[in-house]
């Protein structure tokens, strides 16, 4: 009987014998568009089901925007009342407490590659045929994603702060929260990429989240600030995420124009009131520049 063996290289061939038993080969597929995007929904759709089967991460970061809407509005109510025309403080502060809820759930999506780096599995990753660029986007998509369900909890008691459920109004701050969820967590991802310990992380971001959302005038008009706190507002990216939130409030609610004039006096850039639409572009565009940054960074890390 004879028997017969393929040539090495060829088509379902049998690799030759090594020292210490047969070989098997390894074929790794080579890179393609289909590939990277297979890559990013998979990192997009891992970051959906941690956040699904951890429910006490979803009740936790809750809290603080509801303690800030309900227990801090209802406190301050009695002392404001003067200064809000008749309008109710919660229904004042409800758009930053939009902002803040999409904005630590972001931060805390972001958390996920500090973990993942003491874990061992972001190797894992790093070492997978495909682009580290499509591992980041994947990450910072999840994260959105996840950020928006939070945030859209947080939207769905409107009717609790005397803010109307009107198609328009909702699709306005979904959209904003959207854009507002990709660039803090492109912001998270860029600063948790060269952070090694989660304690460290957690330090950093508590050291720039809760000063960007009292600076931003989740709490406060951005009118008539000290010069120092005009500059801060204007230079926080969360600033153009809590005005067009306000104004499209305000827009569906019966006040008087000296109130709207006192509680939303817009975002001015040398006294010219910024457009909301532009506002909306300002938050893209600092979410792209930081991807890219989130981007180069990873690429370079061994």
């Amino acid at each position: 009987m004879s028997t017969t063996t393929d040539r090495p290289g060829s088509a379902g061939a049998a690799a030759p014998p090594g020292p210490h038993g047969p070989v098997v080969r390894v074929h790794v597929p080579k890179r393609s568009f289909n590939s990277e995007l297979r890559a990013i929904k998979i990192v997009w759709r891992r970051e959906l089901i941690r956040y699904k089967s951890d429910r006490l991460r979803m009740v936790t970061t809750l809290v603080q925007p509801l303690l800030f809407l309900f227990v801090l509005g209802s406190g301050l109510q009695r002392l404001s009342s003067a200064g809000t025309h008749g309008v109710n403080l919660k229904t004042f502060i409800y758009p930053g407490i939009l902002c803040i809820s999409v904005m630590f759930t972001a931060m805390f999506s972001a958390a996920s590659i500090v973990w993942d780096r003491e874990f061992g599995f972001l190797r894992e990753m790093m070492v997978a045929p495909v682009r580290r660029s499509s591992i980041v986007i994947g990450k910072c998509l999840g994260g959105a994603s996840v950020a928006c369900i939070q945030g859209v909890i947080v939207l769905c008691l409107a009717g609790l702060v005397h803010v109307p459920y009107a198609p328009l109004l909702l699709l306005g701050i979904f959209g904003l929260q959207l854009l507002l969820a990709f660039t803090i967590t492109a912001f998270g991802v860029m600063i948790a990429i060269r952070i090694k310990q989660m304690q460290s992380f957690m330090g950093v971001m508590q050291m720039i989240v809760m000063p960007m959302f009292f600076i931003s005038g989740a709490l406060f008009p951005a009118s008539g600030l000290p010069g120092w706190l005009t500059v801060l507002n204007r230079l926080d990216p969360l600033t153009y995420a809590v005005d067009p939130m306000r104004r499209l409030v305000f827009d569906h609610l019966t006040i008087s124009p000296a109130a709207k004039a006192a509680l939303d006096p817009g975002v001015t850039w040398w006294g010219w009131r910024v457009p909301g639409l532009l506002e909306a572009g300002v938050i893209l565009a600092l979410g792209l520049v930081m991807l890219s940054i989130a981007i180069w960074e990873f690429s370079s890390t061994e």
